[in-house]
């Protein structure tokens, strides 16, 4: 992580030696900016000397959102001031091969289009999502199953940002869409066990006539993983881990199967296998897998998945860096794939990451989805 707080350092410092030093303001308005973009993109730092965990911005709410809202104004200069540089290289050596001054005041124009995003774009990280309904064609879906219902919910991170009453009121809203079945494809929180247990507690109320089932994500294992995955089964929930379960309507069946995070192994834990998910499943019963990350889905196709579900990359968070974190997910980031047959659905996620609590033309998703037969 090191290298993160490292990364993270340089392009702050970017933005004070290019975009801060040459605004046009009064020293004490720079000096003040400058240490606003300095405090805001260090807070995962600060989380990891105070909490033990880059993870876990532990502050009060409020300071949590000021922090975010700091980060994100530092976030989006990099990419405005690093634009600026760009273009006015290439005008200055390649087009008019001469020295050239931008206008004065695109600086502070800049700087005030990069506060609005990052204000804009937190108030849309803590909104509790609309619903979106999609239908999914399944090839010799059984009758049974035409039209069957699942609500997936992912990466809800409960934390200081998503606390109880923000917890509350997706379990609301997901009950509301009588779904036959519901599914968290990870992340669900963000802390130990005894600093999470209230705000995790409106997850038992969640119901639907299948139950809900649930697969770890990579921050489980940041938080006592063993208790976390116990707590869920005490919440009512059914944890699949690399397992599945199968439904039954009449004669006919559908498998759901699913699979612990990538993260396991770097924890001395059971690393995903969807082989072993998937051994001994009816030979004739669709599968839907639940894999919180979406890297391995080209290795689930061959094995006979028709439908993978999960989230993780949280859709990208801003129009245009959703390209970069594809890059990181083998390709995936949001949205419907198709890879050699079956189908993959990376969510958008309920929730974010509090350490970047951000959105920016990448909505949060309460995501129903309808099965149908194709």
């Amino acid at each position: 992580m090191l290298q993160f707080h490292v990364f993270v350092a340089l392009a702050c410092l970017y933005v004070l030696v290019r975009h801060v030093r040459h605004l046009a303001w009064p020293r004490w308005a720079k000096i003040s900016f400058a240490v606003l973009l300095l405090v805001g993109s260090q807070h995962h730092l600060y989380s990891r000397i105070t909490f033990g965990s880059m993870f876990l911005p532990e502050f009060p709410q409020p300071v949590v959102v000021a922090v975010n809202v700091a980060f994100g104004v530092m976030f989006f200069l990099v990419w405005f001031q690093l634009a600026y540089d760009l273009i006015g290289l290439v005008l200055r050596w390649v087009i008019l091969r001469r020295k050239l001054h931008g206008p004065v005041m695109l600086r502070t124009i800049m700087s005030f289009a990069a506060i609005a995003l990052a204000c804009f774009g937190v108030n849309q990280a803590m909104r509790v999502p609309e619903v979106k309904e999609m239908d999914v064609t399944i090839r010799d879906l059984p009758d049974g199953f035409d039209g069957y219902r699942m609500v997936q919910l992912t990466d809800l991170h409960i934390s200081k940002l998503y606390d109880r009453p923000w917890v509350a009121e997706v379990v609301e809203k997901t009950n509301a869409l009588e779904a036959d079945l519901i599914v968290i494809t990870g992340d669900l929180i963000d802390g130990e066990l005894p600093l999470r247990y209230d705000d995790v507690q409106p997850l038992h109320d969640l119901v639907a006539p299948d139950g809900v089932i649930t697969i770890p994500g990579n921050h489980e294992y940041y938080f006592g993983y063993e208790n976390w995955m116990r707590h869920f089964v005490g919440l009512n929930m059914l944890t699949l881990e690399n397992d599945h379960i199968v439904l039954d309507r009449g004669d006919d069946q559908l498998t759901i199967a699913g699979v612990t995070d990538l993260r396991a192994g770097r924890t001395n834990r059971t690393e995903p296998d969807v082989a072993k998910a998937l051994d001994g499943r009816p030979e004739n019963a669709p599968v839907i897998l639940l894999d919180h990350q979406p890297k391995m889905a080209r290795d689930a196709a061959p094995l006979g998945v028709d439908l993978q579900l999960s989230g993780h990359t949280h859709g990208g968070m801003v129009w245009g860096f959703d390209n970069i974190v594809a890059m990181i997910n083998g390709g995936f980031v949001s949205g419907m794939y198709d890879i050699g047959g079956m189908q993959l659905y990376v969510n958008n996620g309920t929730a974010q990451w509090p350490g970047f609590a951000m959105r920016v033309g990448v909505p949060a998703e309460l995501t129903v989805i309808t099965l149908r037969k194709g």
